[in-house]
């Protein structure tokens, strides 16, 4: 399995460690710093990267340039605001894709790693560990 530590700092902002990487999360309301995006931004931040790498990828199979793609993603929390309800990913590519290649295109955006982990939700579970005082 691997690892990713989570860490606070202060307030509501807390440090990510990723293989030797560090993201910030933060939340924009009074009493936080909004020192990074809000880890359900960065949820959705996922989806949008994840899709671009499929895309890159598939680009460069085809010998359809990459230097101006992109993904936009906007996303809609539910009534009660416990969960994203919807997210609109637009790839933008380089030049127009040939529309026998469109259908393929969607199909490897569907596939990404993190859109298959939400079509097939991992489990989840918590350990609860805490620390033992220390006695002088």
């Amino acid at each position: 399995m691997s690892q990713i530590a989570v860490r606070h700092e202060a307030f509501d902002r807390f440090r990510i460690d990723i293989r030797g990487h560090a993201v910030v999360v933060d939340q924009p309301v009074p009493g936080s710093t909004d020192a990074g995006p809000t880890p359900t931004e960065l949820f959705v931040a996922s989806l949008a990267a994840c899709a671009g790498f499929y895309a890159r990828r598939f680009l460069a199979r085809h010998g359809i340039g990459d230097g101006e793609l992109g993904v936009t993603a906007d996303f809609a929390f539910s009534a009660d605001h416990s969960r994203i309800a919807a997210v609109c990913l637009r790839v933008e590519t380089p030049r127009a894709i040939p529309e026998d290649l469109r259908p393929a295109l969607t199909r490897v955006l569907e596939r990404c790693t993190v859109h298959e982990s939400l079509r097939n939700p991992p489990s989840v579970s918590f350990d609860l560990i805490g620390k033992s005082a220390v006695s002088a």
